[in-house]
Order: C-alpha cells, then structure tokens, then sequence
C-alpha cells in the first residue's frame, strides 16, 4: 500500500491560528480505480484565503471540515494512472494540496507544461491563480488604462507584487506599493520596478501615502488594488481621483480579528467621487485564462516579469509555511517543497 502524510483541521481557530488546531495523520492509499491517478506532489501552497475556510459559516469557498484533510493549490508529477489523458511522468495542477501524495479521477488535474528555466511552482503563482488574481483584478475588475496612477497593498507579496509590474508593463504612469519592512520596501522598489513603497510600520498609512500622491485630497490615485484592507483603504479612499475605482481582492489585516472593526471613516466619498469599488473571487474569472497565459506567460519567460518565492521544505512544515506567511514572513509566494 502506498500512504500519503495529510495535514487536517483539528479545530476551528479563533483569532491567530496556532499548532494546535492542525494535525498530521498518515493514509493509506487504495489501488488506483479506473481513469484514476497518484500524483507524488512537488510543491504545494498555502494562501492567505484559506484563514477563511478554516472558519464556519456560507462564503464564496466552503469550509475546511473538522477531522478532514486540508485542500490547496499543488502542482506534482504522475506516478502511475490509470487515465489516457494522463501519462506517468506527467506534471499535473490540482486542488489536493496539504498532502505528499496525491489521488483522485483524472478530471480533478490538468495537465501543465514545463518550462525550461521556470520551477514547476510558478503554476502554483505567476504562471497559476495568483498571477490570474493579479492580471483580472487589476485589468478587468479596476480596468486599468494606460497613464492610470496604481497603489497596491501587499506590495511584497505573490499578488501585489505582480500587480505593480502588470501596470508598469501595461504603461502606468506611477505605481506605489506598501509592505511592512524595510526590507520589503527595497524589493518592491528595486527587484519588481515600483516607483516608490511605503513601510506601513513606520506610521499612518493615511500620512506616508500622501508623500507619494499629493498633498491635497483627491489628488492621486487612479487604480487601488486592496489586499489589505483596514487602514490602508481609508488612506487609499483619501487620495482616490474622480471616478476611480478600487479592486477588492483581501483584506488581510482582519482574517485573524476575534470582534468586528468599524468600517472606513470616510466611505462617503464613494458618492462625492463617483468612485467604483468591486470585489472579485478568482473561481468567478476562470474565464480570462487563455487572455491571462497569452499577456503574462512571455513577460515570465522573457524575464520581464519577475517572481519570488519563499520556500518551505517538508509536508511536516506546512502549518509552520502557513503561520509565517499570515504573519507576512514571505516575499512572493509561499510555497511548501515537497
């Protein structure tokens, strides 16, 4: 029998999620029923999204259940199959992360490309969801234009930092980004071609933002792609130009709070400004694909657009990758090496 190490929810967490509401159990596999397939997985990820799923309650995804194996992003490689469109040796995408090994019919994974030069963990971002995430937000859902002004929260990470280089590529005329070291500031500015970041931890967002944008209200911002949320809208919202519009992607500054924060103090000027803010799930965009590969998949293998990941190693270090990246220790995508 071949066994697979899974990582479960063992309770729901309130507020910060700790060690103790995982546990790591052992499988054993079954043989491989018809149009069937094992998968020895290479990489798989851990998102900011997935804090949700670990609460109860009706949103976009459903929850993780209580004493089941976690779900996520994986990319691996077929290690035998019963389904023709499937081949041993294969490299596949698929949604049974949390996990070394794999199983499951053949239409759960697709098959992807290997790309000389390119890990097989950029279809987990550039090349998979979270570069989609960044090219639809900001392209469909902001309809961004050539000469907009762009602020993105969450610049550092896997879908901030590839929404600052789409906009720069797409002919932004300035695009300033946040994150939360200094260190952090120096990458978004010097590796992913922002015209400036702020530290957030340095003071009111409210305040360094208008060092970049204007001194006066409504002077500034064309497009706010928001992963944040929190602080950063308010301050975003301050400097908003008329009819600008703002893409709600997360809200990462709230996924761990136990009570309810106030809205923004300033949302009115929603009204005054004719601004447009919509919120966006990927599931909902699949549709923008082809475009997304089309657009992006050259700027990757051109170098034009370049990516980060920060590695973890070991399925045993997976909740370890998970609370590190909700405490914002990555830069670029966090990713869990098999």
């Amino acid at each position: 029998m071949t066994t697979s190490t899974q990582i479960q929810l063992a309770s729901r967490p309130r507020g910060w999620p700790t060690h103790e509401n995982f546990r790591t159990v052992t499988v054993e596999l079954p043989e491989l029923g018809e149009g069937e397939i094992r998968v020895t997985n290479e990489f798989v990820s851990v998102d900011p999204y997935m804090r949700g799923r670990m609460n109860e309650g009706r949103s976009y995804i459903p929850p993780f259940e209580l004493d089941q194996t976690m779900t996520g992003g994986a990319v691996g490689r077929v290690v035998e199959s019963r389904s023709d469109e499937h081949p041993v040796g294969a490299v596949v995408l698929h949604d049974l992360g949390w996990r070394d090994v794999a199983q499951g019919p053949g239409r759960q994974f697709r098959v992807v490309r290997e790309i000389d030069g390119v890990p097989n963990s950029a279809h987990l971002g550039i090349l998979g969801t979270t570069g989609l995430t960044a090219y639809v937000g900001l392209m469909h859902v902001a309809r961004f234009t050539a000469g907009d002004t762009v602020f993105v929260s969450g610049a550092a990470g896997s879908v901030g930092s590839a929404v600052g280089q789409i906009a720069r590529l797409e002919g932004a005329s300035k695009v300033v980004g946040s994150a939360g070291s200094r260190e952090k500031v120096d990458t978004v500015t010097r590796r992913y071609g922002f015209d400036a970041a702020v530290n957030y931890k340095d003071g009111p967002v409210r305040t360094l933002l208008r060092g970049h944008f204007g001194d006066v209200d409504g002077e500034g911002i064309d497009v706010y792609f928001d992963n944040v949320g929190g602080d950063h809208l308010e301050a975003a919202l301050d400097l908003m130009n008329d009819e600008g519009r703002i893409a709600m992607c997360g809200a990462i500054s709230s996924y761990n709070s136990t009570e309810r924060a106030p809205g923004p103090d300033n949302l009115w000027l929603m009204i005054t400004r004719r601004l447009t803010m919509q919120g966006f799930t990927i599931n909902k965009q699949m549709g923008h694909y082809k475009e997304f590969v089309s657009k992006v998949a050259p700027w990757v293998a051109s170098g034009e657009l370049v990516f980060d990941e920060t590695v973890v190693d070991g399925i045993g270090n997976a909740v370890d990758a998970f609370l590190d990246m909700m405490g914002g220790a990555n830069v670029g995508k966090m990713v869990v090496r098999i």
